[in-house]
């Protein structure tokens, strides 16, 4: 049987590549955004897929409209890919953040319950509700710390999905997914700044790059590795969250050095640590432990930060 996806917050990096990956295991694709019409859907259009998806106009903090938008497309399963994406923007934007990821992620829920159907449900969840764990490998029982209004929100709609289980018996998952990146990234992200300011200064378009702290370390993955453990959380006989990570964490620093590197650079000659770029609080170092997952799920991150690095500077270069 043809099964249907319906993913909220389609136009994301996350969104466009579960959305290509379902289409090519035969789904039925449907996917949000607050107003479709008017969205470019850039990133559909960069996969090529934009045609292929059923696309529809949803606010995720109206409660109408996320039923109506389930109503009209009866899926099999739900993703929430959607809210506001960034750590940084959050401390601007504080409240836009806490109701577009938890009061977004109740809406879906009580949606789902209120229909009465058996649909999967998949929430995007994150490694920053770990906050710092002074270098250890978290996993699915490390307790949470947030440490930004973003993580705090996140923190806030695991919770939720987690009640709606055990309270309504929904298959409703978390997948607590640390940083994962891809060509699709916008600039506003770290690691797409430093690849596209790379190239833009090996081709004498830019002289320097300024950036905060460059000793923060992370778990960097690649995002099509990652929305493959979305899609495999809700294909198990029992709902369950997930840490969903490489296991292994380097400085920004390095990142930086193999991105200039790969270019024929020396990063240290153009590359500025600003303190006044600097996040009122950040997490020293994040890293996750994928045991569970490569257990239970068979899943395992196919590519590493050299890999990474590579596949969005050879992306920058063909653009």
């Amino acid at each position: 049987m043809n099964k249907k996806a319906l993913i909220f917050g389609v136009s994301g990096q996350d969104g466009a590549y579960l959305a290509k990956l379902l289409l090519s295991k035969g789904y039925t694709v449907c996917g949000t955004s607050r107003d479709a019409q008017i969205s470019s859907f850039r990133n559909l259009e960069y996969l090529e897929i934009r045609d292929r998806v059923q696309l529809e106009s949803t606010a995720l903090n109206d409660f109408r409209s996320v039923l109506q938008v389930l109503f009209k497309t009866r899926p099999d399963e739900v993703y929430n890919l959607a809210g506001q994406t960034s750590v940084g923007l959050s401390f601007e934007q504080p409240v836009e953040t806490l109701e577009s990821i938890a009061v977004g992620t109740l809406n879906i829920l009580e949606a789902i319950r209120f229909i009465g159907e058996p649909i999967r449900f998949y929430n995007a969840a994150s490694s920053e509700v770990f906050g710092d764990i002074n270098g250890a490998a978290a996993d699915e029982s490390t307790a949470f710390s947030p440490r930004s209004p973003y993580a705090v929100a996140k923190a806030t709609a695991f919770w939720e999905v987690a009640n709606y289980r055990e309270a309504y018996g929904l298959f409703a998952c978390s997948g607590i997914l640390f940083n994962h990146d891809s060509p699709l990234r916008p600039e506003r992200f770290v690691t797409q700044k430093v690849i596209s300011s790379a190239c833009r200064i090996a081709a004498g378009k830019q002289d320097k790059l300024y950036l905060g702290n460059i000793d923060i370390q992370r778990d960097w993955g690649w995002a099509e590795d990652y929305v493959e453990a979305m899609h495999l959380m809700l294909q198990q006989e029992q709902p369950d969250d997930y840490v969903i990570a490489t296991g292994e964490s380097y400085k920004l620093a390095e990142f930086i050095e193999i991105a200039f590197r790969l270019v024929g650079l020396d990063w240290r000659e153009y590359v500025i640590s600003d303190k006044e770029l600097r996040r009122p609080t950040d997490i020293a170092v994040s890293r996750g432990s994928p045991k569970k997952a490569r257990e239970q799920l068979g899943w395992g991150a196919k590519h590493k930060i050299a890999d990474i690095v590579r596949m969005m500077i050879d992306a920058r270069r063909d653009k």
